[in-house]
């Protein structure tokens, strides 16, 4: 079983990495993964030091997104589960203080134990893999595209 440290359990932090993470989906399932800075990640606090504001290395935490399309409540349960089964061995290879979203899709109620290892491994290499670059993920601010567009006059 995945421990409770390494569980994602307040509705906030579902939807932060859900707005702002990183995607990659298979047939059963999509992993959503947000990767902080040690800088944002909350400080732990441990009782014999309350008063402690310095960062601590927060361990990776994953949470899981079982809908009614899934099936029914014994079906989502299982789901749920298999998936939280299959992430206690894989919690280690997550960076640091990440936060990892698991959406379970309708397919993954019919899918074996060996088949969503696969297709989770397969996500999770995706996610982390790094970025290359490109010229369509350049975010130009709104007012720059229409000014430089038009603003341009050639003198002569």
């Amino acid at each position: 079983m995945l421990s409770p440290r390494n569980r994602i359990r307040r509705s906030a932090e579902f939807g932060l990495v859900m707005r702002k993470g990183r995607r990659a989906g298979r047939d059963a399932l999509t992993v959503v993964l947000l990767v902080q800075p040690l800088s944002e990640t909350a400080p732990v606090r441990t009782p014999a030091s309350p008063a402690s504001s310095s960062p601590v290395a927060e361990q990776p935490r994953v949470g899981f997104i079982v809908s009614k399309a899934v099936g029914g409540a014994v079906v989502r349960k299982r789901v749920q589960r298999k998936l939280r089964h299959l992430m206690r061995d894989r919690v280690a290879e997550l960076p640091t203080g990440s936060l990892l979203v698991v959406r379970a899709k309708p397919a993954s109620a019919i899918l074996g134990h060996d088949a969503l290892a696969a297709q989770l491994d397969g996500a999770l290499a995706s996610v982390q893999r790094p970025r290359r670059p490109s010229a369509q993920r350049g975010r130009v601010p709104r007012g720059a595209a229409s000014a430089s567009a038009g603003g341009e006059q050639s003198i002569q």
